[in-house]
Formats: C-alpha cells, structure tokens, sequence
C-alpha cells in the first residue's frame, strides 16, 4: 500500500462523512452524486475511503464496489482546491491496494473523454480503455457525453498498487 505523508489518515466511509463528502462533490462536478448516492452506497455495503488531512478534515474519497471477481471503482474525488498535488495518485494507489487486499485482482471504471487529467492519471496507473458507453453521463445543454471503460488487472501474486 502507498505510505501516506505524516499527519494523513485513510478511512473509511460512513454516515458521518456524507456531508463533506457531497459538499466536496457539489464542487467537484458539473453533475454530482448526490448526499443519497453516497448513502445508499455506503447501505449497500461498498468500500468507501476517505482521506483526511493532518487537521482531520476530509479532503478526498472514492467508492468501490466489489463485484463477483473484480472491483469497480465507482467514483474517486480530491477537493477541487487541492487538486493537483498527488492526493488523487495516492487515492488511487489506495484503491489499487484496497482491491488487492480484497483479493480481487481486476479494477474496471467509467471517466468522461472529456476528463482528461482524470485519464491521464488512470492511464499512468496502467489502466487500458476496453470499451465505450454511449451517452452514459449527462453533460451540458440535455446533451450525453460518452463514458470510456478503463481496466486494470493484475496477476493474483502482484501487489496491487
């Protein structure tokens, strides 16, 4: 598993996260989840991680969800203002581990063509586009916006991150 900077702390999710985390997700994106997105998710069992900063405060999180042999990764969110400083890369090695340690040794994720930092990042984490969805996300003007289907997998003695 990645080494978290001193002061870090991983957690995991729970209902008394959810309003940061919809609050951060409100900032984050055009189209969020909602507060009841999140707390279903986290009902019906998903892995949820949080990572906080050395104050305590909950800067990131992502949502996994296990599925028979693999795990999805259904969303992954820093902080808009504090974006681009490797907290999404360590969030990720995160997941990668956390899936691992699940021992499940595929990760699949959906991310808009559009989201080209969030590419970039999942590309440079060894992840290879396998598919397109049309119109899976909902974009500006009633208009849809496709989603890529990226995949990572990994031989079962590997580590995961």
């Amino acid at each position: 598993m990645p080494a978290l900077p001193a002061g870090w702390e991983l957690g995991r999710m729970s209902a008394l996260d959810l309003e940061a985390v919809a609050e951060i997700e409100k900032r984050a994106y055009s189209h969020p989840w909602t507060r009841g997105n999140f707390e279903n998710s986290v009902k019906a069992g998903h892995l949820g991680l949080t990572l906080r900063n050395p104050a305590g405060k909950l800067v990131a999180y992502a949502v996994l969800m296990p599925v028979v042999d693999e795990m999805h990764l259904l969303n992954i969110t820093v902080d808009p203002r504090l974006q681009r400083q490797g907290l999404g890369r360590l969030l990720l090695g995160m997941a990668l581990a956390t899936t691992h340690g699940h021992h499940l040794y595929t990760m699949l994720l959906e991310v808009r063509p559009s989201n080209t930092g969030a590419l970039a990042l999942y590309q440079e984490a060894g992840f290879t586009e396998i598919g397109r969805r049309k119109g899976y996300y909902p974009a500006a003007g009633q208009r849809r916006e496709d989603a890529l289907v990226l995949r990572r997998a990994w031989p079962a003695g590997e580590g995961g991150a």
